[in-house]
């Protein structure tokens, strides 16, 4: 009897000393995840059962689905006693998706991909975006608690197309700490890079001013910046935001099977995608990474090593995902 009492207690205690939490933040471009159906208001033409790319629902419900398998992945496995007893598989925290069409879009994906049984919960914006893609934030509320959330408008400048909004949420994350995310992506870089560089410096110059009047009331808050930027880390806009004291922990982040960062152009790897976050906050990382899985990536025929699989090349069916790998920050607490 004592014997099995001793055993208790210590199965108990073990409980107790639970080991640092992870908090995981993911970031991925989804390349072009519309629905199959039209928005009389949106030019998503092109996106249709009866376009020149046939967009049918069985090529929609393949790349909801990798998505969905893709962001399980994600996760990892932990302990939650101090001797390994027992282990779990814990999901992602937060995910910022970018070029996502629409709420059926991400109703799909929470409810009906193979990403259902996790119950994510998610907001989104509703930018004038001429093609009618948006950012979104997938969390787990059991490991965020969302506080409040919004979309802050961009005033475009003179000849700059509507863009996307900049995704804003503030919640308590694992530790009861306050967590400020800020999901965007930039304008892109089509006409030239520096013909197009004051369209995504605007964006910049919009984000850290929203950002100042959130220091002013928590100097030292804990914030979080990510998405797809259209720039690379050594862009002159993204100094902007490392001149404002965030860092870069995405900076050096690359894969295990052979990605050098999320993005490939002409055989070189880089990152558009990046996460920026507070230095408080950056002393806690203990990995950023390139999810880099076999099913996202293909022979690099032209350049040589792997580069992403995409789901199409001009009007022909590729099959994958996306042309942007996704990006995984993982935090201890």
């Amino acid at each position: 009897m004592r014997i099995f009492v001793l055993f208790i207690f210590t199965l108990f205690f073990d409980l107790l000393l639970v080991q640092e939490h992870v908090f995981t933040i993911m970031e991925w471009n989804c390349e072009n995840l519309f629905d199959c159906r039209h928005d009389s208001l949106k030019n998503d033409y092109e996106w249709l059962p009866e376009s020149e790319k046939q967009w049918k629902p069985w090529r929609y419900w393949h790349k909801l689905n990798t998505i969905g398998q893709t962001i399980l992945a994600c996760g990892e496995q932990q302990s939650i006693t101090s001797h390994d007893m027992l282990n779990v598989w814990h999901l992602p925290d937060i995910v910022v998706l970018t070029e996502v069409e629409n709420d059926s879009v991400l109703n799909d994906l929470t409810h009906r991909s193979l990403l259902r049984k996790a119950r994510f919960e998610y907001i989104l914006t509703d930018s004038p975006d001429e093609r009618g893609i948006d950012v979104a934030l997938l969390y787990s509320p059991f490991t965020f608690s969302l506080i409040e959330s919004r979309s802050i408008r961009i005033n475009p400048l003179k000849n700059m197309r509507p863009t996307r909004d900049i995704l804003y949420a503030k919640g308590i994350m694992r530790g009861d700490d306050t967590l400020h995310v800020f999901a965007l992506h930039a304008p892109s870089r089509a006409g030239g890079e520096r013909r197009t560089r004051n369209h995504r410096k605007i964006i910049l110059s919009t984000l850290l001013n929203v950002i100042d009047s959130v220091r002013q009331s928590s100097p030292n808050a804990n914030i979080v910046i990510a998405g797809d930027f259209n720039d690379y880390s050594t862009s002159k806009n993204l100094r902007m935001l490392t001149e404002n004291h965030f860092v870069e922990i995405s900076r050096y982040a690359s894969g295990c099977n052979g990605a050098y960062g999320t993005y490939k152009y002409k055989g070189e790897w880089g990152s558009l995608d990046h996460i920026f976050t507070t230095q408080r906050l950056a002393e806690r990382l203990y990995e950023c990474t390139v999810f880099d899985a076999q099913y996202l990536i293909e022979t690099d025929e032209t350049y040589g090593g792997v580069k992403p699989r995409r789901t199409y090349l001009g009007s022909f069916y590729r099959g994958g995902t996306s042309d942007h790998l996704p990006l995984v920050a993982r935090f201890s607490y």
